[in-house]
């Protein structure tokens, strides 16, 4: 009897907030899972709580060895299906602490980068797979308290682009889908006032969707698309 093996995700970041909204989604759909994130603890009973086979690995994607790590730990899956980055950092610092703004552009832009190229040259070598970065949707202009998160977003957003063109140049079935989430009610939200705050479990369903329709870009929730195109129009 001819058994299909359940399709495998992996996710950075998955601990708490989207990546953890998003392990539990792709588990109700049958996922195996690989869960990376910085707490141990976390992760532990997170696998606990999921009804799927789950392998997690602690890992920091600002350290300068996780990109080998991540690569190490993809080469040990038979095959992955999806890798989805979540994890990130970010701060408002209108006094522009170096302490704080390189921590940024650490996580955010040189971890994210070795993560995404890792998971690229893995899906290039598999043949197929797709690509998922959470970036934001401060990567489309820039911020005065906050300068060193809304670049290192748009880094990690451009970075994307070009992994997205690589793929089609080499006519490759791997798809690379940048999410740009406006608020989201999670621990790395620090406007005083935001609006059109999505929760972390619709934030979860509306990537998911784009990753299904293999969108190469989405806006989470989908009107920051508006926000978007008036962003655009107005930097002409």
């Amino acid at each position: 009897m001819n058994t299909v093996s359940p399709r495998t995700a992996v996710i950075a970041g998955a601990s708490s907030g989207i990546g953890l909204a998003l392990a539990r989604l792709l588990a109700s759909r049958g996922y195996r899972l690989v869960l990376l994130a910085r707490r141990r603890e976390l992760l532990e009973q997170i696998a606990e709580e999921l009804p799927v086979e789950v392998v997690i690995k602690v890992m920091d994607v600002g350290d300068a060895n996780a990109p080998e790590a991540f690569s190490e730990l993809l080469d040990q899956q038979s095959a992955v299906d999806q890798i989805y980055l979540s994890a990130g950092t970010g701060h408002l610092n209108p006094s522009l602490d170096w302490a704080l703004e390189e921590e940024t552009f650490r996580v955010n832009a040189l971890g994210f980068a070795g993560m995404a190229a890792a998971a690229y040259r893995y899906f290039e070598r598999q043949g197929r797979g797709h690509l998922v970065g959470i970036t934001s949707i401060a990567a489309l202009l820039g911020s005065p308290e906050a300068p060193a998160y809304n670049a290192s977003k748009a880094c990690a957003s451009r970075y994307l682009d070009g992994l997205r063109m690589r793929a089609r140049a080499a006519k490759l079935p791997v798809y690379v889908t940048d999410i740009l989430p406006g608020f989201v009610d999670t621990a790395m939200m620090k406007a005083e006032k935001p609006f059109w705050v999505a929760s972390p479990e619709k934030a979860a369903a509306q990537i998911v969707s784009a990753v299904d329709r293999k969108k190469g870009r989405a806006y989470v929730s989908r009107r920051w698309g508006v926000v978007a195109l008036i962003l655009r129009l107005l930097m002409k």
